[in-house]
């Protein structure tokens, strides 16, 4: 391709709307631009990156037997009923696009498909004999982001890559679930990804277990949590840890303690020389559901701890016993009158008249760490007023279990003599045991070899195509622009004529840039009518692997061969492709082996 014919605009500034290297960096250099918040357009340079991307992932899916489809991005609202996920995603998160059609029908554009997919399979999968089978698409999707940012990394509208399996039994579906992982895994090794694999929570997607990918960066907006010794890492959404242990309480005689204006874990501590260890701090929530009134959550926690607020939504949706949990809102003094700040464990059920659409008894969970207290410091129900208590004294009933925050520094339950380290990570790959949700809701059902019918049991294996991308900028840029790994650059050579007016030099270019395409080198010529310094520097933004430099020696037939963060090799135009063909092979071959 001629750089002439490409429509490359580069600009000197960095766009206002980029926060983060990657985001300025593609911009800059012409590889995408702004339509709208969170909407972007792919440039020519651009796409054929993603198209590059896009062939890696095919050859992977296609070594683990998946087969390529085409789902629709507009899908019925029925579907997403009958899982129970239609109400979650418009009114809940409020991230899926949905409209009326002409009829009345409701409908969403797809952020996801595993309603369209289990659909299908019910209709088409009707035997143990068709099993296992996984079909993929790579799709637009859409998702409505409260706040779209660094550019594809948050969008509203992205390329990725979704496979759905389906299975007769459990065995089979973990079976292949580790198939697909070691193909995630080659994935990113061959895209020149350094990935990071997670625990993660399932989220909205549902499923007994999942896997996240993620590319280790500064500007990652997910928390990953690993330990010293490398065999443990997890998001923070889901990561579990040991706590410090807690400062016993020296006075344990029940009793008030005056606590006037103190209303945070720090003031009582200060105040009456306490440690957060020894105190419980009492959180309330309102749970709002699909259908039905809402419910208040305590949450008790002890006073050093953080809540995790996705494990205590995962805990509300399994104890309620309410269908989807929409909303779990933090409540504090302009919510309810009640004495925010000096709530105690045992607020009662009457408190609930207070709150406007709520009913039912308040939901009580309590993380471990405040259930290992024997005595404590809490609120007293009472305005300036915290007490000295036990929870036999309390005597209530609680759902324990593990709510807090696994911090950096934290020990690690697998060997205690290690801790936690925390990385940032951009989410790049997610992988879930979805097991039967899905086909139980759409009746995806099949016939076993028994003469039976069972639930299809499933799996669920997405790439962010377009984040991907970027991602690779964030691990792989420097102060001149990007670097691309061999095997996702746009370009893998550029051949720069220094001077397009000089004849010798075109003439040497064009000869030198056949040569490689007839090599199978995918190759620009930039043949702009621009300074030699603009040419330079651009092939350092654009980030394309090897540069040939044609100038001042072309009557000579001498050429400059630069790799994009190595020092310049000189070789004649003879020895070009002698020179070159080697390194950039290896360079391929370093991907796909590494």
């Amino acid at each position: 391709m001629r750089a002439s014919t490409l429509l490359l605009v580069t600009l000197r500034d960095d766009p206002a709307e980029a926060e983060i290297t990657s985001h300025k960096l593609l911009v800059r250099a012409g590889f995408i631009r702004r339509i709208a918040a969170g909407i972007y357009a792919y440039l020519p340079l651009m796409w054929r990156v993603l198209r590059k991307v896009q062939a890696i992932v095919r050859e992977e899916m296609e070594a683990v037997d998946a087969i390529e489809t085409l789902l629709p991005q507009l899908q019925p609202a029925d579907l997403w009923q009958q899982s129970g996920r239609w109400s979650a995603y418009t009114a809940g998160e409020g991230i899926m696009f949905h409209l009326s059609d002409r009829q009345g029908r409701q409908l969403g554009l797809g952020p996801t498909h595993e309603e369209v997919i289990t659909c299908l399979a019910a209709e088409l999968i009707r035997s143990y004999r068709q099993l296992p089978v996984c079909l993929y698409q790579m799709q637009t999707k859409f998702r409505d982001e409260i706040r779209p940012r660094f550019g594809m990394m948050r969008g509203r509208e992205f390329i990725m890559k979704d496979a759905y399996s389906f299975h007769g039994d459990e065995a089979d579906l973990k079976a292949y679930y580790a198939r697909m992982d070691g193909a995630y895994r080659r994935i990113f090794r061959r895209c020149g990804l350094r990935t990071l694999a997670v625990q993660a929570d399932s989220g909205a997607i549902g499923g007994s277990a999942s896997q996240e990918f993620m590319v280790v960066a500064d500007a990652g907006e997910d928390l990953v949590l690993i330990s010293g010794d490398g065999s443990y890492a997890a998001n923070q959404e889901r990561a579990v840890s040991l706590p410090s242990q807690a400062v016993p309480l020296e006075d344990t005689k029940p009793r008030n303690v005056s606590t006037p204006g103190q209303m945070t874990i720090e003031a009582v501590c200060g105040g009456h020389g306490l440690d957060p260890t020894q105190m419980v701090k009492v959180l309330l929530h309102r749970a709002r559901f699909g259908d039905g009134p809402d419910q208040l959550v305590l949450t008790a926690l002890r006073g050093d701890q953080e809540l995790n607020d996705t494990k205590l939504g995962n805990a509300v949706t399994a104890g309620a016993g309410r269908g989807t949990l929409l909303d779990l809102a933090l409540l504090d003094g302009g919510d309810l009158a009640l004495p925010f700040g000096f709530l105690g464990p045992d607020l009662g059920d009457p408190a609930i008249a207070a709150a406007t659409g709520v009913e039912g008894p308040i939901l009580r969970f309590r993380d471990h760490t405040a259930a290992a207290l024997h005595t404590f410091v809490c609120g007293a129900n009472t305005v300036d007023t915290h007490r000295v208590c036990d929870w036999d004294t309390l005597a209530l009933t609680w759902r324990d279990g593990d709510f807090r925050n696994a911090q950096p520094g934290d020990r690690c339950r697998h060997d205690p003599t290690t801790v936690l380290e925390a990385v940032r990570g951009i989410e790049v790959g997610h992988i879930f045991q979805l097991g039967c949700k899905y086909s139980e809701a759409l009746a995806a059902r099949f016939s076993t070899a028994e003469g039976g019918e069972e639930a299809l049991w499933m799996g669920c294996y997405g790439i962010g195509i377009s984040r991907l991308a970027q991602a690779a900028i964030e691990q792989h840029h420097d102060g001149d622009g990007m670097v691309w790994p061999t095997a996702i650059a746009p370009f893998e050579v550029v051949v720069s004529v220094a001077n397009v007016q000089r004849p010798e030099q075109l003439a040497l270019g064009e000869r030198l840039y056949d040569q490689l395409r007839l090599a199978g080198v995918d190759v620009l010529l930039d043949d702009r009518p621009e300074r030699a310094g603009v040419k330079f520097k651009d092939a350092d933004l654009l980030g394309i692997p090897w540069r040939v430099v044609v100038g001042r020696g072309a009557a000579r037939e001498q050429v400059e061969l630069k790799p994009r963060t190595r020092p310049c090799l000189d070789c004649t135009a003879a020895d070009l492709l002698a020179t070159l063909l080697p390194r950039l092979e290896r360079e391929r071959q370093e991907m796909s082996l590494s």
